[in-house]
């Protein structure tokens, strides 16, 4: 059995206390077990997390624009250089196996973001006849998130750039100096709130790590991620959807798939299909009482089955149980009252918009 892959950043979060978990090939960082302070970071002040584990890939060579486009149901071909886009990627039956987010450098190079690893079979197969090599860039591309309302403020402190300029899925395609190291920087991250991602060499990650620190930062893992990603809609392969099994309608994609748009993807034509009368949705329930139920739990209506609770958890800032769910379309309308699977019982809940926290995002857009 192969070792899981440990981040250029965790050492030096293990000497802080750091706990971690196994999952997709990588350690990834659980917190330090303050919940409380670590959610309150990045929802009033500012959060770091090590997202390296968010698995990153190089298409580079003529016609690299042209072999993402082939995978992603957005449109990659219209980019323009300097521009993130987020969406998922497909099988040729229209059904997601993946999701993320491609960043744009030139015509002839992109990286792509995926939440799985093994993925090299898939954009080959995807890519075949095309003039594009497609590297696996993970382990020598160390990421750190820096969300939260002072996000900004904070790294302005640490580098030179112009970074008031920046737009909300934007990033810098060239290097800039930040915390005496070579970065990229983009506007983007996995919380709901303002934020950034910093990209660097391995080498520089303990440097890089101590400046965020110091400066302000509190760092947090995936003990409080769950609450913060759902709060806001955000969904993760393997808990919100399985693979070949759930199209980007039945997730709330909607607008991440770009049906009119001049480049073809996988599975577009099926997409056709479903676009005209999609049988699910994708939104918030906000679950009454204390208790929480399990990932997939079944939701009824009158005792019929209508959709999946596909993540649960507490939210601090509503101060109320709330879940992810995919549930059947015509039931789905905001306001409708439903029931939640709890063990041997349920529990009354109602449904809400996909991103209950923020709907509107303009927080991150701030």
């Amino acid at each position: 059995m192969t070792d899981p892959i440990k981040s250029a950043f965790h050492d030096i979060q293990a000497a802080s206390g750091a706990g971690f978990v196994e999952e997709g090939g990588w350690l990834w960082t659980t917190g330090w077990g303050d919940f409380d302070r670590e959610y309150g970071a990045v929802r009033e002040g500012v959060g770091m997390w090590d997202l390296s584990p968010l698995n990153k890939w190089d298409f580079a060579g003529p016609e690299a624009a042209e072999a993402v486009q082939r995978t992603h149901t957005n449109d990659i071909l219209s980019m323009k250089t300097g521009q993130v886009r987020y969406g998922g990627f497909l099988d040729e039956d229209g059904m997601l196996i993946d999701d993320g987010t491609v960043f744009k450098f030139a015509d002839d190079h992109l990286w792509v973001m995926t939440n799985m690893m093994e993925r090299q079979e898939y954009f080959a197969d995807a890519t075949k006849g095309l003039d594009v090599e497609v590297r696996y860039i993970g382990p020598e591309t160390p990421s750190m998130q820096i969300q939260g309302p002072r996000s900004r403020d904070l790294v302005k402190t640490l580098t030179g750039a112009n970074i008031d300029e920046m737009r909300y899925f934007t990033f810098i395609p060239e290097q800039i100096m930040f915390a005496g190291a070579p970065v990229i920087i983009s506007r983007t991250g996995f919380s709901g709130e303002l934020g950034y991602e910093i990209f660097l060499a391995p080498e520089h990650a303990g440097q890089v790590w101590e400046a965020v620190r110091t400066a302000g930062a509190v760092p947090y893992g995936i003990d409080v991620i769950e609450s913060i990603r759902i709060e806001v809609g955000m969904i993760v392969t393997g808990y919100d959807y399985q693979e070949h099994e759930a199209s980007p309608y039945d997730m709330g994609l909607d607008r991440m798939v770009a049906l009119d748009a001049e480049g073809e993807f996988m599975g577009k034509d099926k997409l056709r299909e479903i676009a005209q009368d999609p049988p699910n949705r994708f939104k918030t329930v906000r679950l009454e009482g204390d208790a929480l139920p399990e990932y997939g739990a079944a939701i009824t209506i009158g005792g019929e089955e209508v959709g999946t609770l596909t993540s649960p958890a507490r939210s601090p800032k509503l101060e109320a149980n709330i879940g992810l769910a995919m549930i059947r379309t015509d039931l789905s309308a905001d306001g409708t009252k439903v029931d939640v699977a709890v063990g041997d019982a349920t529990v009354n809940a109602t449904v809400e918009p996909l991103a209950i926290y923020d709907p509107q995002k303009t927080r991150p857009r701030s």
